[in-house]
């Protein structure tokens, strides 16, 4: 989604979107954040820790699922649609029309993204997800794996095998601006590196894929 669907990404605009309007005292807890990329940097913390540390600092340990929801409308109204990439709308829209099932694979938390997908008229979401509290409180752990590189890969089988997909049979077509969706192309029979980084642009090359300018 972030850099493919959208210009730049949405991980840190949503968390500075929630805390200026839910809390804005939180931001007074960016250099901590800033920190905590440090660390990440030098290999002390890996990127779903990151993100959990991020989460706590700027959502909080628990976050009412209504207030995320209505939160979530807006951010992605106000901050990420004027982001999107028209090329982007319509290639969603010509695949659905070629008969195809468009799917978000992303690895932006799930509570956000679906509000980005639904502007987009897409209806499947895989991506990184959270746990819940017995009250059903968003908390600041993540639920299962962060969807990003070989997770992505595996968290989309497990969602070919929930929805009795074979992947083997099916025609698939993945569009990515980066190299670390190597696993996704490589499980696709048609790859598209769309706004490549300059590693994905030169597997593209090598591998024959087609590239793309989305503006």
């Amino acid at each position: 989604m972030d850099r493919t669907l959208t210009r730049g990404g949405s991980y840190s605009p949503w968390l500075l979107f929630w805390a200026w309007h839910e809390a804005p005292w939180r931001l007074a807890l960016l250099p901590l954040s800033l920190l905590a990329g440090a660390a990440y940097l030098l290999k002390l913390v890996s990127r779903g820790r990151l993100k959990e540390i991020n989460h706590y600092l700027l959502m909080g340990a628990e976050s009412d699922p209504a207030r995320v929801e209505v939160c979530a409308e807006n951010f992605a109204e106000q901050v990420m649609l004027p982001r999107a990439f028209a090329d982007a709308r319509l290639r969603v829209a010509a695949e659905q029309a070629e008969g195809r099932r468009v799917v978000l694979a992303t690895a932006s938390y799930g509570f956000y993204v679906s509000a980005i997908a639904r502007r987009f008229g897409i209806a499947d979401v895989v991506a990184t997800g959270s746990k819940r509290n017995a009250a059903g409180a968003i908390l600041s752990k993540l639920c299962g794996e962060n969807c990003y590189g070989e997770a992505k890969r595996r968290m989309v089988d497990a969602w070919l095998l929930h929805e009795a997909i074979d992947a083997g049979a099916a025609d698939i077509r993945f569009f990515s601006d980066h190299h670390s969706d190597a696993p996704m192309f490589a499980l696709a029979g048609e790859g598209i590196a769309v706004n490549p980084t300059r590693k994905l642009a030169a597997m593209a090359a090598a591998r024959g894929w087609r590239i793309e300018y989305w503006r």
